[in-house]
This record gives C-alpha cells, structure tokens and sequence, in this order.
C-alpha cells in the first residue's frame, strides 16, 4: 500500500513535466520528417545552424507546435504559497495552544489530582453550592440562593478527569476555526466538617458528563515555516452542568497570541500570551457587591523543545513548558465563608516528550507540578494524539 501510494504521489507530481516532455519529442519528429519529406538537393527544406538559431528567435514560427510545448513546458507553476504550511508535528508544545494554522484532529486526556479551590473565579466550576445554604445564618449577606455549583457541603479538594475531543479546519494557510468536546469526571476528596459551618452540608459524590463546548478561531500575521504570530479568540458555552461541577453556568471569552519560533533544526520556542473573560456569572459576596464571582484571569506560557532524535519518519522531542495565570479579581469560597481573590498568582512547570511520526501523526505525554501555593491542582498527566490533514 505504501509503495503504491508513493507511486501514486510521483504520478501526480511529475506527470505534468513527461506530457511536455513528450509533446517537445512528438514535435522533433513532426520537423525531422518534414525535413525527410524534402528532396535531398532542396536547400529551403534544410536547417542550418544561422537558420536553425534565427527561427527560435523569432519565436519558431515554422515550427508552431514545437514553439507551444515549449512555451508549455516553461510556463512557470502557479504559485503554491497558499498550501504551503509548517506540517503540525513542527508544534511540540502539550500545554500552551498550538500558533500553527492547520487542520487537524486531537484527543486528549487529563487527570489531574488536589484542586483545592474548584470554584475560584469561576474557571473550573461555578459558584459553590453552599451559598444557597447561608439562609438564617450568621452571614446572612452571603445567601446566594441562585448559586449554581454543587453542594452544599464544600469540599477541600477534589480530583478530575477529562476527556477532549478537538476539531480544526484550516481553508486558508492564515485562518483556521476550531471546536472542542470535553467530558469530565470529578471526584470528591474530603469535604469541610459539619462542625465547623453555620448550616447542615448535603456533601455531593463523584459526578460525570459533558462539559462546556468550546469554539473559535485562528488568524496568523506571520505565517511562514519559521514563524507563526497568531491571535485566538476562543468562546466557552455553558452546556456542562453546574449543578454536577461540570461547568462554569456563564459564557467566557478567551482571546490570546500565539508564537512559535523555529530557532534550528532541533530547536523549537513557543508561547502563549492571554485573557480569559467571564460573560455573566454569578453575584459575588455579599451578593450586592459590584463586582462578580467569577473574574478575569490572565494567562502566559512560554516552552522550549528540542528534537533529540530526528530519523526518516520519526522524531522525538522533550519539551519543558512554565504556564501560569495571574487572577484579576473574583472570589473563592473557604471554610466556612469565602476570599477575594484578586492578585492571586498561580504557576505551573509541565515536562513532557512529544514523538512524531511520518508528517500527520503525533503522541505527546507529560507531567505537570504546581509551584505555587495557589493552584488549579497540585499535579496532572495529560496525554495527546494529534493528526494532521
């Protein structure tokens, strides 16, 4: 299959060059036997080299099918800017977003383990259920009935799992769209003793499904097989449910700029520069306060890779990446009441090894560690297969 595909290509690429190849012969025989036709002493049927030399000159006009196939074989080919694109397996980041434009399909999977604040800024998940609980009690401001995270007992870490499907389609060599399907699984760690909250907590169990669809778009001011800039612009639909820990109850935005830098042969530089945004949320603590839950978050990258094996159709290449988010503003709940969050710094160092093989196909598999106090989690393992069409 493999020795008839590659036939195939070589068919294709070159059948284009032997047609003109053999309308330029087919034409030599056309003129050799106008010559022959000619009787031997009839000097104006013979070619002399001043003749010969004057005629293609002037464009070979006695011999106008030779002068268009010749003209057919030196007509320059179109110009292939427009498809020509770095293949995807020149990305080798697993964390910080891909800059190259490209179509391709991913699967990915994460567990991660300890995230000790679930409901920070609602990024992860929404508000915490335990405000709908504050009713009668002491901190009676912060009754919340319409918060819409599970609960209400509050949990003190709990360990998740997702699953992502992702589509990218490329039509031109500057712009891409793409989608993301994600599946969760939360687990529960521990949740705050009943002891030492004003309410009776109905703790929740280990929860699965959907989570919230993701969708945008790419668009590259530099796109060439060294450089990639791209702006993203990606948008979180709330379809996960929040009431389960699946998703976040609100619309974000997330625009960002993507880099990648080809430095040599093995030596690769990516980063990751942006914003994730809430649209909505919910009502922040007390619930009259001005400013929201849920908050803007910054986010930055930046990941160095080097090829240490480059073979014929297998490459192989570790990858260290520093990712964190910086919290802008929002809240997250404590035991037995709740924190501004606004400052807040969170950061993460990721060691991984992508492997490629042939030009579409590609695993990545690394470790993540938190290095700050704060965290999303405090460890995750994520792998990836990526292919490329």
């Amino acid at each position: 299959m493999k020795r008839m595909t590659l036939m195939l290509m070589f068919a294709i690429l070159f059948s284009p060059a032997i047609i003109a190849q053999q309308d330029i012969v087919n034409a030599k025989s056309h003129q050799s036997a106008a010559v022959d036709a000619g009787q031997p002493g009839d000097a104006s049927l013979r070619l002399t080299p001043a003749t010969e030399a004057d005629r293609e000159l002037k464009g070979g006009a006695a011999f106008p099918q030779q002068s268009r196939a010749a003209q057919k074989s030196q007509k320059p080919s179109k110009p292939s800017s427009e498809i020509k694109r770095p293949t995807m397996e020149g990305s080798m980041v697993g964390y910080i977003d891909n800059a190259i434009i490209g179509s391709q399909i991913r699967v990915r999977v994460d567990a991660a383990f300890d995230n000790d604040s679930p409901d920070r800024a609602e990024f992860f998940y929404a508000k915490c259920g335990c405000y709908r609980a504050l009713n009668g009690t002491a901190i009676q401001a912060a009754f919340d009935p319409n918060a819409p995270g599970p609960g209400t007992g509050i949990p003190t870490a709990i360990n998740f799992q997702e699953l992502r499907f992702n589509l990218e389609y490329a039509p031109l060599r500057r712009f891409s769209i793409f989608a993301d399907v994600p599946f969760r699984w939360i687990q529960p760690q521990g949740f705050v003793p009943a002891q030492n909250l004003p309410f009776v907590p109905t703790n929740f169990g280990n929860q699965g499904g959907i989570g919230d669809f993701e969708a945008g778009f790419k668009l590259a001011a530099i796109a060439n097989p060294n450089t990639y800039l791209t702006f993203q612009f990606r948008t979180y639909f709330p379809s996960g449910d929040s009431y389960k820990g699946l998703g976040t109850a609100h619309y974000s935005v997330e625009p960002s700029v993507l880099y990648y830098q080809k430095l040599t042969e093995r030596w690769a530089l990516e980063a990751q520069l942006g914003d994730w945004h809430p649209i909505g949320g919910s009502a922040g603590v007390p619930t009259g306060n001005s400013e929201g839950f849920a908050g803007d978050i910054f986010t930055y990258g930046v990941g160095p890779s080097y090829q240490i094996y480059r073979g014929e159709r297998v490459r192989i290449a570790p990858v260290v990446e520093m990712v964190g988010w910086r919290v802008l503003s929002g809240f997250q709940s404590l035991e037995p009441g709740f924190k501004e969050v606004s400052g807040l710094d969170i950061v993460n160092i990721k060691g991984g090894v992508r492997t490629s093989i042939g030009n579409h196909n590609s695993f990545y598999m690394g470790f993540g560690q938190a290095v700050t106090h704060d965290v999303w989690y405090k460890h995750i393992v994520r792998f990836e297969y990526r292919h490329s069409f």
